[in-house]
């Protein structure tokens, strides 16, 4: 009989960290769960820990591939997942007692949800070399990411970042297989596969209140030194869904702030050929100007766009949630016809 829940553990020169992430793994407990670890052409001694493990316990299946990069360990894995569940793990990160079987019996209770993910806990690694600016911005992202607990707030803030942490994420199977699995491209491949379920797809993923993930970080993680997770790639990602699944339902789109992050976000769009019918500024030495073939306009000018998407995009602390209540003062909705994409 298969297990109930496949762990996918996708595994490139993970050495250093590789025995805590599976003791982490293996000793979780109240749900039947085999671990399908692929060795991405590993050099280090990744291949001879697995080895070792898998013959202490057959849950345990390793699996060896030529090196060729994450998306292709992933679906390579999720070929030979058997489980009704598919609980991504990291191998430098750990699992928190608890988690299967509490992600597990929630997708039980909880048929209609697509995945659930987990709040998530951050801690350095020793010798993580990581910059002071740095750490304050993964502290603030996962603050926010931890504060989305649930499908509405997920699909609601979905264009600002990734909602979900791609190693605290169970989905079913079934969902994952029938999506085509994680694709290859230049850009990050967690959240453009959260955009194609949620937004294409109309799926819903929750997530659990409680902590049950440790993410290890370091700079030489992947997010950090992979050109695929640089910012202009999240922005050509969100841009691609919103131009293909949101705005055939509007006339056109207006954009929210007309600084850094509007004018970024507005450059992927023209890559696309779209335009924004307008720009709304409060800066009222800005408000008539024209920028990026868009006239920019006032607060009390919205009206005339209310039939239009709305998309806020400002970077500064605060200004998000000033932007909200302005934009649900004209009469838009946030999750409808606005959305943040900063």
């Amino acid at each position: 009989m298969p297990p109930t829940v496949s762990v996918l553990l996708p595994v490139y020169n993970a050495a250093e960290t590789l025995s805590a992430a599976l003791d982490s793994t293996l000793s979780q407990v109240g749900v039947e769960f085999e671990v399908v670890a692929v060795d991405d052409g590993s050099v280090d001694g990744t291949s001879a820990i697995l080895v070792e493990y898998a013959l202490r316990d057959p849950r345990l299946r390793c699996l060896r591939i030529a090196h060729s990069g994450l998306v292709a360990a992933l679906n390579h894995g999720l070929e030979q997942c058997q489980g009704e569940f598919v609980a991504r793990m990291d191998g430098d990160d750990l699992m928190l007692p608890g988690r299967l079987s509490k992600q597990a019996a929630y997708l039980q209770k909880h048929p209609g949800l697509a995945g659930v993910a987990c709040r998530v806990r951050r801690e350095i690694l020793p010798g993580g070399g990581i910059p002071p600016e740095l750490t304050e911005g993964a502290r603030r992202y996962l603050d926010w990411n931890n504060s989305l607990t649930t499908p509405e707030a997920i699909r609601r803030e979905i264009f600002i970042e990734s909602p979900l942490v791609h190693p605290s994420v169970m989905l079913l199977r079934a969902v994952l297989v029938e999506n085509g699995g994680w694709r290859e491209f230049d850009g990050p491949e967690d959240y453009e596969l959260w955009l194609r379920l949620i937004v294409g797809q109309n799926l819903s993923i929750g997530k659990l209140r409680s902590v049950l993930h440790l993410w290890r970080d370091r700079a030489k993680s992947l997010t950090r030194t992979d050109e695929r997770y640089r910012q202009t790639a999240f922005v050509a990602t969100k841009v691609r869904y919103l131009a293909e699944y949101l705005l055939p339902d509007f006339p056109g789109f207006v954009v929210w702030g007309a600084g850094p992050v509007g004018k970024e976000l507005m450059r992927a769009f023209r890559r696309l050929g779209k335009v924004p019918a307008a720009i709304v500024e409060v800066h009222p030495r800005r408000i008539g100007e024209t920028i990026a073939g868009a006239k920019v306009i006032g607060l009390e000018q919205v009206g005339r766009f209310r039939d239009y998407l709305h998309l806020g995009a400002v970077g500064q602390p605060g200004a998000r949630e000033r932007i909200r209540e302005q934009a649900a003062q004209a009469g838009l909705v946030g999750g409808e016809n606005f959305f943040c994409c900063a």
